[in-house]
């Protein structure tokens, strides 16, 4: 046959693997290695006020889109309120209500964030704004201005940034000197670059962010300016002009609105918190996946059951021995008995760890040898030759386990997880090999499955290949292909080496 398919096929499974796997890791965060770290922040928003046995509604502004950030998780704290949140646009409210409260009152807004690689879109696409009318002197200064800036950028981005440098820039003209006077906070600087770019009809806004730090108990909000270009907004702190979101800050609202509203309360204090702290990765690879809605996301093996969970834990590691098996075979040499024997004691040696695996098939196998030539003289047929050998093999197993028990070796009571069908078609089968073929195919085979299952050992009880395996199980694709690519293999083995090494030394017949 030709061999074409095969490569077609071999290369497909190992590329959808692999974009699957890449997607996983790139998109979704999927970490590479288990238990792995990553930095959280807490931030609580405490929302509190007094009442006189009146009806309340509380309005507080929370996060929605977090550029450069995942939310992990959200609570509310609110007592014997009424809840509801409503998402408008780029902005979210949490708004509680009671029927009659009284004293003191206190309402919490909780959120767990993370950073992420995935990218957060704005919703809201605004109008064109009609420019502000300014009274003289102010107009003329602003004009000029407008007209001075205009010229020394290209786009809305060069622009908005020109227009601060401007503002800020400590050897200002008459004209900057003038409208700066305008403006001394922060908070008024912005207002007043958001009123000249509206007269450059520029749809502008303001972006309210809170600093993630280590530890803080009164963190206050800080205001940057959002301009758009006709596609995204562009983010510019007012201060210097520097574009983005600054370095470990978290959106909260977008816009002029007051953070909070309390109808019918008094003495109203809102008070922003800061923690630190450390999660798994795993656990922010997972919820980012809810969060984008990503399909190979949702297709998780942490959905199923704990006791699934596990069963598919030790499954899934049984292709990666069956790789091994055929690699050891085709390219190695090593001859076996069957394909599926020796990863079936390799899974049992997870149990009984591998020094003592060895002892017990060993011994196992060679005592039901010796009763098998014995059943030989009987002329017993086939199934009932297979049958007492299977209870020759469960018998030894039970003693082995009651008389080691007794010296309180707890290893060797994991034997009865041996498979014991394999044990008993293994002797079957190395006693017709030792008849048909000799002593010497019979050992050479029995060891060849004892060593590959001894490396089958090895690779299956790796928790790092375990982990892999289990958060990615698309791994099942790239090792069919490599499977497939190998099935075609009729190369030399490394043992015929060793086999046709008189030929090499074999002096040379001369003409």
């Amino acid at each position: 046959m030709h061999r074409t398919p095969v490569i077609f096929w071999s290369v497909l499974f190992v590329v959808i693997g692999m974009a699957i796997f890449l997607h996983k890791t790139i998109q979704l965060d999927y970490p590479l290695v288990a238990d792995k770290e990553t930095e959280a922040w807490t931030v609580q928003a405490r929302l509190s006020f007094d009442t006189n046995k009146r009806n309340i509604k509380a309005m507080l502004y929370i996060p929605n889109v977090t550029p450069g950030y995942s939310k992990l998780e959200e609570y509310y704290i609110s007592g014997k309120f009424g809840l509801n949140a409503k998402k408008a646009n780029d902005n979210k409210t949490a708004n509680w209500a009671i029927r009659k409260a009284e004293g003191k009152q206190t309402l919490y807004y909780r959120t767990t964030v993370t950073k992420t690689g995935a990218a957060s879109k704005w919703a809201t696409v605004p109008d064109y704004p009609d420019a502000p009318r300014f009274e003289e002197p102010y107009a003329t200064a602003i004009s000029k201005i407008i007209e001075d800036v205009r010229r020394q950028s290209a786009d809305t981005y060069s622009f908005t940034y020109e227009l601060i440098n401007q503002l800020k820039s400590s050897d200002a003209n008459e004209n900057i000197s003038l409208i700066r006077g305008l403006a001394d906070s922060n908070h008024e600087i912005a207002d007043l670059v958001i009123k000249l770019l509206s007269v450059a009809h520029i749809p502008t806004r303001k972006l309210w962010v809170i600093g993630l730090t280590d530890a803080a108990n009164n963190a206050h909000p800080r205001v940057l300016i959002q301009a758009y270009n006709g596609d995204e907004w562009l983010t510019f702190d007012p201060k210097d002009g520097s574009a983005g979101i600054p370095a470990n800050h978290l959106v909260w609202k977008v816009g002029d609105a007051p953070f909070y509203e309390v109808n019918n309360g008094k003495n109203v204090e809102l008070q922003f918190s800061v923690t630190k702290s450390y999660i798994e990765l795993l656990d922010v690879a997972k919820q980012n996946a809810k969060q984008t809605s990503s399909f190979l996301g949702g297709l998780t093996l942490f959905a199923l059951p704990v006791q699934s969970q596990n069963t598919y834990s030790l499954l899934l590691m049984v292709p990666l021995g069956a790789l091994l098996v055929v690699f050891m075979r085709t390219f190695i040499g090593i001859q076996t008995f069957g394909t599926f024997m020796p990863i079936l004691i390799a899974v049992a040696f997870r149990e009984t760890q591998l020094f003592w695996g060895i002892i017990l098939f060993t011994g196992i196998v060679f005592v039901g040898l010796l009763i098998r030539f014995y059943l030989e003289h009987l002329r017993l047929l086939l199934i009932p030759r297979l049958t007492v050998i299977l209870v020759v093999v469960v018998t030894l197993m039970l003693v082995i386990s009651l008389i080691t028990s007794q010296f309180g070796v707890d290893r060797l009571l994991s034997i009865s997880l041996f498979p014991m069908v394999i044990l008993a078609m293994t002797i079957e089968r190395m006693s017709i090999t030792w008849e048909e073929n000799g002593a010497q195919a019979a050992l050479s085979q029995g060891l060849g499955s004892l060593v590959v299952a001894s490396f089958g050992y090895l690779l299956m009880a790796s928790e790092h290949l375990s982990y892999l395996m289990f958060v990615f199980p698309e791994s099942l694709l790239v090792i069919l292909g490599v499977c497939l690519a190998m099935g075609r293999y009729t190369g030399y083995r490394l043992s015929e080496l060793i086999r046709f090494r008189e030929m090499k030394s074999a002096p040379k017949n001369k003409s």
